[in-house]
């Protein structure tokens, strides 16, 4: 058996290299037996797939093998977001496999297992899941595999969730790119049926993403930015290859940060759409976020990095809005996982309801916050597992970072060193990647790179022996 590790999201791996027909199987099998001794046969199964090689062909073969252990598979009938392949799972009290790789490199495919609620699969789940690799069911004669629109269900709940009469009164010029992603057909779709004007590009589903990461932040949307600026009064919205990650253009051609406007959303979902509820943060998100949940009376709840942890709270919690800095968020109302379509749309609500640019809005929103973050982060790229530990133990037992004065530390996840002027770090490997990532927020750039330079100074007095 060759190697198969799910991480973060989901197991990934190089086309050809470790993600073959064979170790599809191989995973399809253990999540065959996971199920079956979960629930039973009787609990349908939905397969989908994003526009990436092999996706499609792959999600086939899954398909086709759980029909033989005697399960229904659905199978989506075109390619889908993963947030419209989970809303049908919780549509249907059924678990679902979703092909995607989501912001990954072209070569990359991927396997998502997504369980009758909605949201990504809890680590309870993946390792039980990783427990029976290499373990099969018996074949059962009651199976079939039958093809589905899923895109209808999806569209009927996004419209009594969204106020599209209200984004009908929007005075601005929409640029979609499409990155070539899943969203092409779903997002442009719910438009063009309410009359809402757009321009787009980029609306052809590639397997290799037109030879861009498939992520919707700069540089891989630089096009984007381009249009924007050129555009009057413009805002632009990508979304990643699965389309569960958002990347907004404000007017200005900036690049809006996702902590951004997971704040500004919780103030419209509050002030215009009456809704109430908790905040679901991570460790690794801004204390922005925390100021506006203070002002307007938010509880926030506060998780490991990853939105498998988000949407495991999100479900513990009546949630005003969930969300994490990478650029997923989703609501109460919806469900326990990030979805791009949703945050396009409640973002042109918010502007329609408000009636101001993004740009204005975003300067209204660190007014009511009263300070103002910036945020950086060191990738370390290390040689061994055990140097991993040794710089991680390193911050996890100091009380200085040179002469930065630890005022608390959280070790949810990695661990958090707060400073004594509310500046930060977080430390944590990668769930992806053999990194560990140093994450760093202070009120200024200026801080940050003096801060960067104590950071670096004090890991290679492991790093230099």
């Amino acid at each position: 058996m060759a190697n198969i590790k799910f991480g973060t999201d989901g197991w990934r791996a190089v086309v050809g290299k470790d993600f073959t027909e064979e170790n599809v199987l191989i995973a399809t099998k253990a999540i065959a037996k996971y199920i079956e001794e979960e629930f039973g046969l009787s609990k349908k199964i939905l397969v989908g797939y994003d526009p990436r090689n092999m996706a499609k062909e792959f999600g086939e073969v899954c398909a086709n093998e759980l029909a033989k252990k005697g399960f229904t598979v659905l199978m989506s009938d075109k390619i889908i977001p993963t947030p419209v392949l989970a809303y049908n799972a919780k549509l249907h009290n059924a678990c679902a496999i979703m092909f995607t790789a989501s912001h990954n490199p072209p070569e990359y495919l991927g396997l998502k297992f997504i369980p009758d609620y909605a949201g990504p699969a809890t680590d309870d789940i993946t390792k039980k899941i990783t427990a029976y690799l290499g373990d099969d069911i018996q074949e059962n004669n009651g199976g079939k595999v039958e093809v589905v629109d899923f895109s209808k269900d999806y569209f009927e709940q996004i419209k009594k969730d969204i106020d599209f009469d209200k984004i009908k009164t929007l005075d601005k010029n929409i640029i979609f790119d499409g990155l070539h992603s899943a969203t092409i057909g779903y997002f442009d779709k719910l438009l063009d049926e309410f009359g809402i004007k757009y321009d787009s590009f980029n609306m052809n589903h590639d397997k290799n993403f037109g030879g861009k990461m498939p992520e919707p932040k700069p540089p891989y949307i630089n096009d984007l930015i381009e249009k924007v600026k050129a555009t009057e009064n413009a805002i632009g919205f990508a979304n990643d290859g699965d389309g569960d990650r958002f990347g907004v253009i404000d007017e200005t051609g900036k690049w809006v940060l996702p902590d951004e406007i997971i704040a500004m959303l919780m103030m419209h979902l509050k002030k215009n759409k009456h809704q109430d509820g908790v905040l679901v943060k991570t460790v690794g998100s801004s204390n922005l976020l925390n100021k506006v949940a203070e002002k307007l009376g938010v509880e926030v709840v506060e998780t490991a990095v990853g939105f498998k942890n988000v949407g495991s709270a999100m479900r513990e919690n009546k949630t005003l809005i969930g969300g994490e800095d990478s650029g997923g968020l989703s609501t109460g109302f919806h469900i326990p996982e990030k979805d791009g379509i949703l945050a396009n749309l409640l973002i042109l609500e918010m502007l329609a309801y408000e009636d101001k640019k993004l740009s204005e809005m975003l300067e209204d929103l660190y007014v009511f916050a009263g300070k103002k973050y910036k945020k950086d982060r060191i990738d370390l790229k290390l040689t061994s597992d055990d140097m991993t530990k040794k710089i991680l133990d390193l911050f996890k037992e100091t009380d200085k970072v040179e002469d930065l004065v630890v005022a608390s530390k959280n070790k949810k996840d990695g661990v958090k060193l707060v400073f004594t002027d509310e500046s930060w770090i977080l430390v944590r490997p990668s769930g992806t990647e053999p990194l560990l990532r140093i994450y760093i927020e202070a009120e200024t750039l200026e801080q940050i790179s003096a801060m960067k330079i104590k950071i670096e100074k004090f890991y290679n007095q492991v790093l230099l022996g």
